[in-house]
């Protein structure tokens, strides 16, 4: 285990006494769970950047290092997974040869060596013409080269020494592929969006489209006594209504990504110390992102009084009662280093603390450009929380300037699709982050040239500029305050994104459910390898 000082790295973490017991592992049985989801847009990690994939495929995957399982809120501590040692940087901080474990092997039985890392984190890094990688944005800027130096040693090449590398490396959408089937003409880096082959606790048994996936126990699994389950079934279920009803009856046990707080209370008293509860914090943020190549959505104008006329700070209470939304912010993870003051925060628009001023200043924008009585289609997916709730909330908000909004809803794949096509006047969108890093969690906010998770359609060289030095300073005071003029502009005098709150996790589940800890992100410790049935 490595502990890393990354920028930003704060864990704010409640957890039950009775998930921290100390028992012994039980061997065997089947962990039924469901995944808040129609389906997923793909099997493919690299690909996609949703919880539908990785709640249903981590369990099938290896990746370099990972989030400390039995301690994930503590996002300053790392580990090993294919490697067998985190390495000091050598080359003034821009090198790192990662040594790779010996004893682990696919499923199909071959080796994974350090030549299937590195093509891997290629594909992930410099994906080839034709092929979708969403985690590009978080290292194309920092990364010059990966390669293998023989089949026991993975080097990084930075252009640049930067704190914010390493926590990166714990991206859990990072799998190890094989470089075989990766270079194979007939199989190549797409096979991977419709089948699966790892070296996870884990071996794909079953999926039946838009019902389920299961996996069995991988009795060649390279960690000594793991995984403790026989196997696990993930179960799609989009409506929270069935996810609560699956967990009450019993027929699912957990639910990963979490419930809002009167959900929480109702399964309390109805299962009382049959259930277990872990809270935290969580780095997933909700936005707005407008199109910009949609009129009249390339005017700052139209964008900023938009953000204008939500009341954040007045609804921010209720919505905390009724949805997985809490905490106020901006770009910054509240509570870490570089995030926001409240009264930073309450000099960029839609922050101030008179409502009635920030919309009597909306207006003005909207005359102004020519975009009174302005209407549009709000483009939403189909899952409950908190998407629904909150293109309910801002349609309501949004109706207090003149502006009428009408809705869009998809299913995951084609709203993921839409999205990604620009096939949108504006979106609801997320800002789900893995490890709290927020030098590399702000790349969301970066152009899509950058950032292939950015959807909004807008270049910005000088957002790039400011990015950029943030990136390759060294001193916190100065990279903080690059980090409000990176907000400012992006929030404030550009709107490209209009960010609306943070989430608060709540993971309520059954008590016979051990071995798995809470962290603030809903795709981090998914492998369910330390799982384990009390019953």
């Amino acid at each position: 285990m490595r502990r890393i000082l990354a920028a930003g790295s704060v864990i704010l973490g409640v957890t039950s006494p009775l998930a921290l017991a100390d028992e012994a592992p039980k061997r065997g049985g089947i962990l039924t769970y469901v995944i808040p989801a129609d389906a997923p847009p793909s099997f493919d990690g690299h690909r996609e950047g949703t919880f539908a994939t990785i709640h249903a495929m981590a369990p099938f995957y290896s990746v370099l290092m990972r989030a400390n399982p039995d301690n994930p809120g503590d996002t300053t501590e790392f580990v090993c997974d294919v490697c067998s040692a985190i390495p000091e940087p050598t080359d003034g901080g821009r090198t790192y040869a990662f040594p790779i474990r010996g004893d682990v092997r696919f499923h199909d039985g071959s080796p994974l060596t350090a030549y299937d890392v590195a093509a891997s984190w290629n594909e992930i890094v410099f994906p080839p013409d034709g092929v979708i990688s969403a985690q590009r944005g978080y290292y194309a800027g920092i990364v010059d080269k990966i390669e293998a130096s023989d089949k026991k040693t993975v080097v990084f090449r930075l252009k640049f020494a930067t704190a914010a590398f390493l926590p990166a490396l714990a991206n859990p959408y990072t799998f190890i592929y094989e470089k075989a089937i990766l270079d194979d003409p007939d199989r190549g880096p797409h096979w991977y969006e419709k089948n699966v082959m790892g070296s996870g606790p884990f071996r794909f048994k079953d999926y039946q489209a838009g019902q389920s996936i299961s996996g069995e126990r991988n009795p060649d699994y390279f960690r000594p006594g793991l995984p403790y389950l026989d196997g696990f079934v993930g179960i799609y279920a989009d409506k929270q209504a069935t996810r609560v009803a699956a967990i009450k009856g019993d027929r699912a046990a957990i639910e990963f990504r979490g419930f809002p707080p009167a959900t929480r209370d109702e399964l309390v008293a109805a299962l009382g110390d049959q259930l277990t509860v872990q809270e935290s914090d969580w780095n997933c943020g909700a936005l707005i992102t407008p199109n910009h190549r949609r009129k009249p959505f390339d005017d700052a104008r139209v964008r900023r009084a938009l953000s204008l006329a939500i009341d954040r700070w007045g609804t921010a209470p209720a919505l905390a009662k009724i949805t997985i939304e809490k905490t106020v912010g901006g770009v910054g993870f509240p509570g870490s280093p570089l995030a926001a003051t409240k009264e930073e925060l309450q000099q960029l628009a839609g922050y101030g603390p008179d409502i009635d001023k920030s919309r009597a200043e909306a207006r003005r924008l909207l005359q102004e450009a020519g975009a009174e009585g302005l209407s549009f289609e709000l483009l939403n997916r189909n899952v409950d929380q908190p998407y629904k709730f909150n293109a309910t909330w801002v349609i309501d908000e949004w109706s207090k300037i003149g502006v009428k909004v009408s809705q869009k809803v998809l299913a995951t794949g084609p709203y993921t699709e839409a999205i990604r096509h620009g096939d949108f006047a504006a979106a609801v969108d997320g800002d789900c982050q893995t490890v709290v890093n927020p030098l590399l969690d702000g790349t969301k906010y970066l152009p899509h040239s950058v950032s292939p998770f950015n959807f909004g359609n807008y270049d910005d060289p000088e957002e790039i500029a400011i990015y950029d030095r943030m990136l390759h300073e060294t001193d916190f005071a100065k990279q903080r305050a690059l980090m409000r003029e990176f907000e400012k502009r992006v929030l404030d005098t550009e709107a490209h994104e209009i960010f609306l709150l943070w989430r608060y996790r709540i993971v309520p589940y059954r008590a016979y459910v051990k071995g798995w800890k809470i962290s603030p992100s809903h795709y981090v410790n998914q492998d369910l390898a330390t799982i384990w049935l009390d019953r």
